[in-house]
């Protein structure tokens, strides 16, 4: 059987929230209230109750040596507090989690860093803290300062480092400095393209080492990259534990609408949009049926419905459309034809509609999320909701259905092939 790294056990976090400051009490206040606690008791505790949240709720589960574990969920859902505690940040409320090996976190930018400190010397006090020895700590020195790319601040204080650079040296010294399980939680939200490809590639060098993982992260394409299973967390609770395409697939489809159509109410409307005015957004058949599975052989019907309360100049409606793992498959707006765009200018006062249709066998089967924009380019962005509408593709007769495969990429075109013999 595999060595456990890390076990978790109905693991609970409680955190008090919005709660008036207790005045001293008088000893006479203090004996008159022993009187008539009783009758109160029930209510206290429950006032008491409201002032508290739970972030996390009766978690529980196991990581396997040299297993890379990813964890996701939206914003709230317990996440970063889960890795806080098996990073020995803060302590649970309940429950217990065992972790054998040497922790190394980056959990936020600079996370362990003193300000004070040059690069050097925090490289030197965070080995320390790792329980790493200063020979231990030399040999990987050079190669930590050449992935962070800050050589030539090294022996300045970290307060004057920019965040992309506090960034680098932070994530260079946690992956550089061999602790047995390594805990990440969203690195890869700063910094600029080329350091998280960098990232990317040392975190894969480290699963390969052999070396334990746990992962937080809302990019999708990175979860399904470097992972192979993942927990979705929801409301400090674990919603499933799957391989990760499943997890991903599950949350990303997850509180969309099912019936091919999204509307808006006033409330959930910001005021910024105005004048423009969503009101629906739609996925439809030839017969203008709406459904949340189409058929990929079939035309497929995209259509904004809006309302513009005053003219707008320059104004262009269109969606975006992705992958459940948040691949782009293309964006589209209303006035891309020159002419359009020469027609509707300035876009009067009334009720619209805007509607596209992606030919048949363009898409490939799966699932796939609308979201929906309204903007004048480089002027004003009046309304966007990039997760508006989830739908699913069935590829029933699409091209090669004959082989049982399943075709890699969002699009699956029909395309005309000449096979000559010669």
């Amino acid at each position: 059987m595999d060595e456990i790294a890390i076990r978790v056990e109905n693991l609970s976090k409680q955190y008090r929230i919005g709660l008036t400051p207790m005045r001293y009490r008088t000893l006479r206040e203090t004996i008159s209230e022993s009187f008539t606690r009783n009758g109160r008791a029930s209510r206290a505790a429950s006032k008491e109750e409201e002032g508290k949240i739970w972030a996390l709720r009766d978690i529980s589960f196991e990581v396997h040596k040299g297993q890379v574990l990813g964890i996701i969920g939206r914003n709230g859902a317990g996440k970063s507090t889960l890795l806080k505690i098996l990073s020995r940040i803060t302590e649970p409320t309940e429950g217990y989690a065992e972790i054998r090996g040497r922790v190394g976190s980056l959990l936020e930018v600079g996370t362990g860093f003193h300000p004070e400190l040059s690069g050097r010397e925090n490289i030197y006090l965070n080995g320390a803290i790792l329980g790493m020895k200063r020979e231990e700590i030399d040999q990987k020195f050079d190669e930590i300062v050449a992935f962070s790319e800050v050589e030539k601040f090294i022996d300045t204080p970290v307060k004057r480092f920019s965040s992309g650079m506090y960034l680098r040296l932070a994530f260079a010294v946690a992956a550089h400095l061999e602790p047995q399980i390594l805990v990440v939680d969203e690195v890869l939200a700063v910094g600029d393209a080329e350091f998280q490809r960098k990232c990317l590639g040392k975190m894969n060098d480290v699963a390969k080492e052999g070396r334990t993982v746990l992962f937080v992260s809302h990019n999708m394409s990175a979860i399904l990259r470097l992972t192979d299973e993942t927990i979705l967390l929801d409301e400090g609770r674990i919603v499933l534990r799957a391989p990760t395409p499943q997890a991903v697939d599950h949350y990303m489809a997850s509180g969309f609408s099912q019936s091919g159509e999204r509307t808006w109410s006033i409330d959930e409307i910001p005021s910024e949009s105005a004048p423009f005015r969503p009101i629906a957004l739609r996925v439809s058949d030839n017969d203008q049926r709406r459904y949340d599975r189409v058929r990929s052989t079939n035309p497929i019907t995209i259509e904004v419905e809006y309302a513009i309360d005053a003219p707008i100049k320059g104004l262009r409606v269109g969606v975006y459309m992705q992958t459940t793992r948040g691949e782009f498959v293309f964006t589209s707006f209303d006035t891309d034809n020159a002419q359009q765009f020469e027609n509707y200018s300035v876009r009067p006062e009334g009720h619209y509609i805007s509607r596209c249709t992606l030919p048949p066998d363009f898409l490939n089967e799966g699932q796939y999320v609308l979201g929906i924009n309204a903007s004048s380019y480089r002027v004003k962005r009046y309304f966007q909701d990039e997760n508006a509408l989830a739908f699913s593709v069935d590829g029933a007769g699409a091209p090669g259905k004959q082989w049982p495969e399943r075709r890699l990429g969002p699009v699956r075109p029909r395309l005309e092939w000449d096979i000559d013999v010669r």
